[in-house]
């Protein structure tokens, strides 16, 4: 991922952002909040992301201020996510995804003033550093905070748990909040597209709804631009069967992978999908309490790219 010139295209240069603020690529603007894009779900992923079936790698944010694991420092957690956020841009990550991973155990509901206003500080920071487009999740599953930190920091994207239905989790019962979630977009008068998660890991759905009529639900009435599809929970893959089935339902709609993704599996994954969302398998010895490994970053991206492009990759670096 490297220019002629040693530099990676996707570490920040001091000129690259234009009178507004917004970063540029040769004359391209990468990711912002209030730039235009079509309807058509295939243009806006074209247009925030540089190439197809985009790689998106998740920071796992220390733990924040208010959350049981509080370290009491600031300025840690915004040292590690630029560690993070550096180690996978120079991995040749396609976009990042900030959430605050660690402070568990989550509420359902609003997240501390005090969460808000430090991961918004983290994207700061991480958008200082790379134009990669960035992503932000609130969990377990504040939409409308993640909405705002998005808006504001000019991210691109969201991912949101439960946007339609009700689902059991292991913080009680989640009602979606498509109808809040649409017109709070509208009214900050910003095009951050929302990710929204169908079967989300660490849930079932309350009602007996199937995989396919829960997608379409939140496709056609909850009006995500992109779905997400995971296993059962954190590091497990979503069913090949799965994916195929979201894959005939919604041909125009992006789908993405939301956890298990490995370079073992990605092959058979990746062919009904629009890109993977990933964790796990890019941190040191595979562990989600690690650290990012710019490594195994590597690996993986040159694996996907491997499957979309089997004559581009020569060989992959071992571990």
């Amino acid at each position: 991922m490297r220019t002629q010139e040693g530099r990676n295209p996707f570490l920040v240069e001091p000129d690259e952002r234009d009178e507004r603020g917004f970063w540029h690529s040769g004359g391209k603007l990468i990711a912002g909040t209030y730039f235009s894009v079509s309807s058509d779900p295939v243009n806006w992923l074209a247009q925030v992301f540089t190439k197809p079936a985009p790689v998106i790698g998740v920071v796992h944010l220390l733990p924040l201020p208010g959350s049981p694991r509080w370290g009491g420092s600031l300025t840690q957690v915004l040292a590690r996510a630029e560690q993070e956020a550096t180690a996978l841009a120079t991995g040749g990550a396609d976009g990042i995804i900030l959430e605050n991973f660690n402070d568990a155990p989550f509420t359902k509901g609003q997240v501390d003033p005090a969460v808000v206003s430090a991961m918004s500080l983290a994207v700061r920071r991480v958008r200082q550093l790379t134009h990669l487009p960035i992503g932000i999740n609130v969990l377990r599953n504040d939409a409308y905070s993640a909405m705002a930190i998005a808006c504001c920091t000019e991210a691109a994207f969201i991912r949101v748990n439960v946007l339609t239905g009700v689902t059991v989790t292991d913080q009680g019962l989640i009602e979606g909040c498509a109808h809040e979630l649409l017109r709070y977009r509208r009214h900050l008068g910003c095009d951050v597209k929302i990710l929204a998660d169908v079967y989300v890991k660490h849930g079932m759905p309350l009602a007996p709804v199937g995989l396919v009529q829960q997608a379409q639900e939140t496709i056609e009435r909850g009006l995500a631009d992109g779905i997400i599809l995971s296993g059962p929970m954190t590091g497990h893959p979503p069913a090949v069967s799965d994916l195929q089935a979201i894959h005939k339902i919604a041909p125009g709609v992006p789908v993405f992978i939301g956890s298990g993704a490995t370079p073992e599996n990605i092959g058979q994954l990746l062919p009904w999908c629009d890109g993977v969302i990933v964790a796990s398998a890019l941190k040191r010895h595979g562990q989600p309490q690690q650290a990012i490994d710019p490594i195994r970053v590597q690996r993986f991206v040159e694996t996907a790219q491997h499957v979309l492009h089997p004559e581009a990759v020569e060989s992959l670096p071992s571990e």
